[in-house]
């Protein structure tokens, strides 16, 4: 155990948690084979995540310092999979927490730094690129060190250990003076000094929190975790506690821990060891694994709620099932139950009327969501996101964001007017140089749809961040949108003549040559009311012609919609349709006049 750490690696998005991941594991004694080693953002091997250049799942992996063997757990940096850091920082001593040296803490550092402390987790602050033009290293330890103030850490913790480092360069040290730096080793020695060794006694029956469940295509599902208490060994009998109390008892067909960023076979493992086990073929996140003779349950995860649904169903399109591998109820219900194993922020209920209702933590958690199961060939449609509302003495509480923006001055009255619109709440506005710092308290309804035009708004400059704060009663009246949708009129294929006709009426989605049917939406109209269209209609032949005939009118580049500014822009009425190979935004009754007697009440 004096030679084991267990340390986190916690911070907000983009302040550089993978690329310290990257140095720490290159500059070590570990083995790295050429294709990783010559790679950057080894950990985010998600193709999602390196799409996007953000962490979406935690991983575990291992170093060696100086005899010392370091597990390192990366995390993600954004909100909306916070959920992701509550359960693997229960795997952690210690953690470093990376702020950015100029912009000091920002939002998810205050919900990784909160949740940290309250396991009583020893911090070690990295301020992090100090090679950034404008950084303020200062700046940042002062706002760093009123945020532990302000979440009432103890003194002990709040005499925070620092280092100064710039991952992206492999170098890091005890001041910010980067001509002195050689290397990453400063990070590693602080690790050491000042991180405890695991707390477990090895004499006591076996103790091992389930934190993680992953699949291996020969050693079938794999659970990992830390070994709280005692020690394991390969091909021991080993109890299973499940989250309902009940005990079941399973012999260990592998155990595995981490050597770098592989799984590598042991025969044995001892306290504070973080492992990977199989032999139990239903095992879930949360439950713990004993001795059978003394089977004692650790205390179960708890998550915070989700905030955000959203209601899945079956394709029933014009177009349903020509393009995906999996489409029917069966097929679909089961891949969102078995996301739920390994997704503890993510709630799935079936609906009443048919479909699933999928509750996550933010539009962000569901949108990678959808994505990932249109990658794997699901079908299906999604309804418009909607908060989760609750009751509390008669009373509908929603929930509230804390928004911090950073915008050039000259788009921040644009942005302040669009927040007001949307009953957001400033509680704090201060200007640096030519930038403005804007902090707001708006309910999360009022998110949604804004982001998009937040980048229009700021000509692509500003910067959004918004986290949970907590439940409020909401007594605003909220408008429908302000701007409806151009409806195809009937099934075919769209003709540029067509689109050439109506492209004056508002935003096209789509240029010539697509298949569309009839009800499914084609543009945003300019105007407030849906509008139905005909952007098959070709031209007339002829053999008649007259002066100025074939001269080519202008056609607009149309707007290319993607699952997030789809799921942005639909409303109540509308459905998104994903299907491996497209996005489509759909009326939920494709026929205006059958709606319109749903409206009204009548029956066909």
């Amino acid at each position: 155990m004096k030679n084991l750490r267990n340390i986190a690696i916690i911070a907000h998005v983009d302040h550089g948690k993978t690329t310290l991941v990257d140095a720490l594991l290159k500059q070590s004694e570990t083995h790295l084979n050429k294709e990783t080693a010559d790679s950057t953002l080894i950990m985010d091997s998600n193709e999602l995540e390196r799409e996007r250049g953000i962490t979406i799942f935690s991983k575990n992996a291992s170093v060696i310092y100086k005899g010392t063997k370091i597990n390192i757990i990366d995390t993600p940096g954004h909100a909306d999979f916070g959920g992701e850091v509550e359960r693997v920082l229960k795997m952690a001593d210690g953690c470093l927490l990376l702020i950015d040296a100029k912009e000091g803490p920002m939002p998810q550092t205050r919900f990784v730094l909160k949740k940290a402390l309250s396991l009583g987790l020893r911090v070690i602050v990295v301020v992090n690129k100090i090679d950034k033009p404008g950084a303020r290293t200062d700046f940042a330890l002062n706002k760093t060190f009123d945020l532990f103030v302000e979440l009432g850490a103890s003194d002990d913790i709040i005499d925070f250990p620092i280092v100064y480092a710039s991952a992206k360069n492999g170098l890091a040290g005890e001041n910010d003076d980067m001509t002195h730096m050689k290397d990453i080793t400063p990070v590693f020695d602080a690790i050491i000094k000042h991180v405890p060794e695991p707390v477990g006694d090895a004499t006591k029956p076996l103790q091992m929190l389930i934190t993680t469940i992953s699949g291996d295509s020969f050693k079938g599902r794999l659970a990992t975790g830390i070994l709280f208490n005692g020690s394991i060994k390969m091909g021991q009998q080993i109890a299973r506690i499940k989250h309902d109390g009940s005990i079941t008892t399973h012999r260990l067909v592998s155990l595995m821990t981490y050597q770098g960023l592989d799984r590598v076979d042991t025969d044995t493992a001892n306290v504070g060891d973080i492992i990977a086990l199989s032999g139990i073929t239903d095992i879930n996140i949360g439950e713990t694994i004993t001795d059978p003779a003394h089977p004692e349950a650790l205390p179960i995860l708890t998550i915070e709620e989700p905030t955000v649904q959203m209601i899945f169903t079956v394709n029933d399109s014009p177009f349903a099932g020509k393009e995906g591998k999996f489409s029917t109820s069966r097929q679909i219900r089961e891949r969102l139950m078995n996301e739920l194993e390994n997704d503890m922020a993510l709630r799935v209920e079936d609906h009443p009327s048919g479909g699933w209702i999928v509750s996550g933590r933010g539009e962000l958690h569901l949108a990678i969501l959808i994505e990932r199961l249109r990658r794997e060939g699901f079908e299906f449609q999604v309804s418009r996101p909607q908060v989760i509302t609750k009751q509390v003495d008669g009373k509908t509480l929603v929930p509230f964001e804390q928004v911090f923006i950073e915008v050039p001055e000259e788009w921040s009255g644009n942005v302040i007017q669009k927040l007001g619109s949307r009953h957001a709440e400033m509680k704090d506005m201060r200007k640096e140089g030519t930038t403005v710092f804007l902090e707001f308290i708006m309910p999360t309804r009022g998110l949604f749809g804004y982001r998009s035009e937040f980048l229009s708004d700021t000509r692509g400059l500003g910067l959004i961040n918004a986290s949970f704060l907590d439940y409020r009663h909401d007594s605003a009246e909220w408008p429908e949108r302000d701007r409806g949708s151009l409806v195809a009129f009937e099934t075919g294929t769209s003709n540029l003549y067509g689109l050439l006709n109506i492209q004056g009426r508002g935003t096209l989605f789509f240029g010539p040559g697509i298949p569309v049917y009839k009800g499914q939406v084609v543009g945003q109209n300019a105007r407030g009311e849906d509008i139905e269209v005909n952007i098959c209609k070709a031209k007339q032949l002829s053999n008649m012609r007259s002066k100025g005939d074939g001269v080519s009118e202008h056609f607009k580049a149309p707007k290319t919609m993607d699952l997030e500014e789809s799921l942005e822009y639909i409303g109540d009425d509308e459905l998104v349709e994903v299907t491996p190979l497209n996005i489509r935004i759909r009326k939920m009754t494709l026929d205006k006049a059958q709606a319109r007697k749903k409206e009204l009440g009548i029956k066909s």
